[in-house]
C-alpha cells in the first residue's frame, strides 16, 4: 500500500493541500492518506495561553480535529479512499516529519505552501521548502489554490550534467509509477546557441537509457530565464505536474530562494515534486 503523509496545522492551506491528497489517492491504485499533526502544545485565546497543559487532554482535542477534518475531506472530495491519522509531539517540524517518514516508510509527502504578503512566504512557506530540500522521500508541494486534475503529464527540469550520478533513478521511477503520467524532460541552457555538444548529447543519451520504461520526450530550450522557460513550457504542454531534484551547486539550487519560489512555487497552479538524490 501506498503511503501519503499530509501534514496539517487546520489551516487552509494545509486543507487544501488535504483536499488535493485525498483526491489524488482515488486516481492511485492502493494508496493510503496520513493526516499528521505535529505540535509541542496547544494554544488559545489571544494571549496564547495553553488550553491544557494535559497530553491525554491535548490528545483528545487533536484527536476530534482530526477526525472531523478526515471527514470533511470525504465529503469534499466525494471519494472513499484509506484515512488515518496520527499526531506527533515535537518542536521542530521538520525533524519530527522527517523522523516519522523513516519509521513509518512513507512514500510521499504532500504539503501546501502558502503566501499571500512577502512575510508570509518567509515564515509560512519555510517549512515546506526545507522539508522538500531535505527530506529522504519524494515531496510534493500544493500551490495556493491549486485544485487537483489528473496527473497526466509530468515534466522533468533536468541540467543533463553527471546523470548517471545527480539523477535519484529508484526514487523518480517510484513518483511515476503512482501516476503513469507521459514524461516531458526539459534543459533550460542560454549557452548552447546553434547546436547541442557532445556533452550534452552523452547525457541525454543516459537519460533515455534509464527511463526508457517511461518512454520519455525530450525538449531543449535555449533561453535565458529558467524560470520563465519552464513556466511557458507547462502551459503549452498542458502539465500537470513539475518535477525538480534540487542538489548543491545546481541552476535548481535557485529554486529554493524566496524569490525564485515565488515564480513557480507560490504562483503555480500546478504542484512540485522534490525528490533528492
Amino acid at each position: 500500500m501506498k503511503k501519503l503523509l499530509v501534514p496539517t496545522d487546520f489551516s487552509d492551506t494545509s486543507k487544501n493541500a488535504a483536499l488535493f491528497a485525498v483526491k489524488m489517492a482515488a486516481d492511485i491504485q492502493n494508496a493510503r492518506i496520513i493526516l499528521i499533526h505535529v505540535s509541542d502544545k496547544i494554544t488559545g485565546g489571544s494571549d496564547g495561553s495553553p488550553l491544557t497543559e494535559d497530553d491525554d487532554d491535548r490528545r483528545i482535542i487533536l484527536g476530534d480535529a482530526l477526525t472531523q477534518l478526515k471527514e470533511e475531506l470525504l465529503a469534499a472530495a466525494k471519494v472513499q479512499v484509506p484515512i488515518d491519522f496520527d499526531i506527533e509531539k515535537g518542536s521542530s517540524l521538520v525533524e519530527t516529519l522527517t523522523r516519522y517518514v523513516r519509521h513509518q516508510a512513507i512514500d510521499l509527502v504532500i504539503m501546501g505552501i502558502t503566501g499571500a504578503t512577502r512575510l508570509e512566504q518567509i515564515f509560512m512557506g519555510s517549512n515546506t521548502l526545507d522539508m522538500a530540500k531535505d527530506s529522504i522521500c519524494p515531496v510534493l508541494i500544493i500551490p495556493p489554490d491549486a485544485q487537483y486534475r489528473k496527473i497526466k503529464n509530468v515534466v522533468l527540469a533536468s541540467d543533463f550534467k553527471d546523470v548517471d550520478t545527480t539523477i535519484p533513478e529508484a526514487p523518480l521511477k517510484a513518483t511515476l509509477d503512482l501516476f503513469k503520467p507521459a514524461l516531458h524532460i526539459v534543459n533550460v541552457d542560454s549557452e548552447h546557441y546553434v547546436e547541442l555538444s557532445d556533452e550534452y548529447k552523452a547525457e541525454r543519451a543516459k537519460l533515455e537509457t534509464m527511463l526508457q520504461g517511461y518512454s520519455p520526450e525530450f525538449y531543449f530550450i535555449r533561453q535565458y530565464d529558467f524560470f520563465d522557460a519552464i513556466s511557458q513550457f507547462v502551459a503549452d504542454k498542458n502539465i500537470d505536474l513539475l518535477v525538480i531534484v534540487p542538489r548543491e551547486r545546481s541552476f535548481l539550487t535557485g529554486l529554493f530562494k524566496t524569490s525564485h519560489t515565488k515564480k513557480l512555487a507560490y504562483h503555480s497552479h500546478i504542484p512540485i515534486v522534490a525528490i533528492r538524490q
